[in-house]
């Protein structure tokens, strides 16, 4: 392998930390297999592969040194890995932040595994198969984004970009690391703050530990907290750990608690937030107070890396540019983020909604959603102890001929999994029944702030009103979770909704205009405007494609956070 700087070399789970850990990331060897025959052709047991690329980049990126934008259904990953002599004896564990779409992984020619996925990242134990001499690890992804039957989000369908479709992403587009952890460790953990009763409940998935003792420690600020046991039965442990002083975790302040978790030899650092999260009547409260929503629509794409932030700097500079312009959160669109942006979401107090990358999936078909689900229950699971996310809606912009039940299915799976945060069921269309969503969120994209205004007032008069032409009625939506969209690019050109304002001063004008009418609106509690930057050759962000603003700050964050209300209350 060359010998090259590692490209995100930081720890890429920052709320599961052990200290024993080699990054996978940097240059691989690398197959393109357009027809997908590299099975067949032996691919798992090649000697070497012919080409490389540069891991976590997608191969369609400039990054990994591909940059090949075709269409291709497979394509293959090899690398000799080089395991420190001394984890022998424990387990050794391969993580893969996120490999798009159905993932096999072969250790020494031996199988180790399947995934199937895009977005979420997933991991295998590895140790029956190494030799610690001269390992090998194979990777195969195959996607097939054309076919209706997976999630892909905002990939484009088409050889081309076009519209609010971008470039598509195969392969490995996250880290790739290995950790080492004993024969009996912590899988995972759960944390349920209870800001009522100052404690944090802990429930621990375990291999390998039955009977021992699990051990969490709490620090604020350097200060202990408390301390609590539980003892591991049928691979779980429960406990609840008393705290000597509350810190609320709030919008704009993210006050964390350090948390170390011990079982046996296995020791993980972690950190967890207080606050407590409901919707009422279309509402958002946080610790039993009113929130309004000022969100706006991230799309998570990079000029150089598709879907992944180059560096950590740049991944984590798109929250500082949002709150630079007045918006307090964010929708995470059609894209499951990795765990390090959730992380530094949790650290500024920075709210967002997760969602999943529906479009793409033919969900009139009762078949098409197996995947989906599977999926969606595996980022349930992985980020729910970031108190940042305050809700959940797995599906955007759902069709008429979608199936309603499944809408139902998705809904009760997702509060029977999480019972602790708000919940829609589809943003912006076709909601079902009122008692399987929260918030009944509209998407609007009227360019007029008069007729906008006057349609406002009729919902507050009480009167229903079909929208977006497709015979879905709305009556009283309290979350317009996308607005604007305003064309405004040094050409003119390219894509947006509505005409493209004439000068600076006509869309700062409409901007201010569009945003009062839900601002003043007494009704509305949340809006979320389109969106941080533009991508590609959609170009209605406030910012640039490379991050540039297209107004000053100061402008633009007057106009995101002049005073609201919901119902008599005001927020500034």
């Amino acid at each position: 392998m060359s010998d090259i700087k590692i490209p995100r070399a930081e720890y890429p789970r920052p709320q599961f930390v052990r200290k024993d850990w080699l990054t996978l990331n940097g240059e691989w060897e690398y197959a393109t297999d357009r027809a997908a025959s590299g099975h067949e052709r032996g691919l798992q047991n090649a000697e070497s592969l012919p080409e490389r690329i540069i891991v976590p980049f997608c191969r369609e990126s400039k990054l990994s040194g591909i940059g090949d934008l075709d269409f291709c259904e497979c394509c293959w990953y090899r690398r000799e890995l080089c395991i420190p002599k001394e984890w022998q004896g424990d387990r050794v564990i391969l993580n893969i932040g996120a490999c798009d779409y159905r993932t096999t992984v072969w250790v020494n020619g031996k199988k180790i595994g399947e995934h199937v996925g895009g977005f979420v990242s997933f991991s295998f134990d590895v140790t029956d198969a190494l030799n610690y001499e001269k390992d090998v690890v194979v990777i195969r992804a195959y996607d097939a984004c054309r076919s209706m039957k997976q999630a892909g989000g905002k990939q484009s369908r088409r050889y081309e970009s076009h519209g609010c479709d971008y470039r598509r992403t195969t392969g490995i587009w996250q880290s790739v690391w290995l950790e080492r952890v004993p024969q009996g460790y912590i899988k995972s953990a759960k944390y349920y703050p209870n800001i009522n009763s100052q404690s944090l409940t802990v429930v621990a998935r375990v291999i390998g530990g039955e009977g021992q003792i699990l051990r969490a420690e709490a620090n604020y600020d350097g200060k202990p907290m408390g301390s609590a046991e539980g003892r591991v039965c049928a691979g779980q442990a429960h406990l609840v750990l008393p705290l000597s002083e509350l810190h609320l975790w709030e919008v704009g302040q993210g006050r964390l608690y350090d948390l170390k978790l011990t079982l046996g030899d296995d020791e993980v650092e972690s950190y967890f937030g207080m606050r407590s999260v409901e919707a009422k009547d279309g509402v958002l409260y946080i610790n039993g107070k009113k929130v309004f929503q000022r969100l706006v629509l991230d799309q998570g794409f990079y000029p150089d890396g598709i879907l992944t932030a180059q560096t950590e700097a740049e991944l984590f500079g798109d929250i500082d540019l949002s709150m630079a312009m007045g918006f307090n959160g964010a929708r995470l669109h059609q894209k499951i983020f990795e765990p390090q942006f959730l992380s530094q979401c949790d650290r500024r107090g920075y709210i967002v909604w997760g969602e999943h990358g529906n479009w793409g999936m033919d969900i009139s078909k009762g078949d098409r959603y197996i995947n989906f689900s599977s999926e969606w229950i595996e980022a349930l699971e992985r980020d729910f102890n970031h108190p940042a996310i305050i809700g959940w809606c797995p599906l955007n912009e759902t069709q008429n001929d979608q199936d309603p039940d499944f809408l139902r299915a998705l809904s009760k799976l997702t509060r029977e999994l999480d019972p602790t945060r708000a919940y829609i069921d589809t943003s912006g269309w076709a909601h079902v029944e009122k008692e399987y969503t929260d918030f009944t969120d509209i998407h609007d994209y009227d360019q007029n702030p008069v007729t906008m205004k006057e349609r406002y007032d009729r919902f507050a008069a009480g009167e229903s009103i079909a929208m977006h032409n497709r015979h879905w009625i709305y009556k009283d939506p309290t979350f317009v979770s996308e607005y604007g969209g305003i064309r405004r690019g040094n050409e003119g050109t390219g894509w947006g909704y509505g005409e493209t304002p004439e000068d600076d001063k006509a869309f700062l004008e409409r901007l201010d205009g569009l945003t009062r009418v839900l601002c003043e609106d007494k009704k509305i509690s949340a809006f979320c405007y389109t969106q941080l930057t533009d991508v590609e050759q959609e170009l209605n962000g406030v910012y640039t494609f490379d991050r540039k603003p297209k107004f000053p700050a100061e402008v633009i964050s007057r106009i995101f956070g002049q005073t609201a209300y919901i119902g008599d209350e005001k927020f500034d």
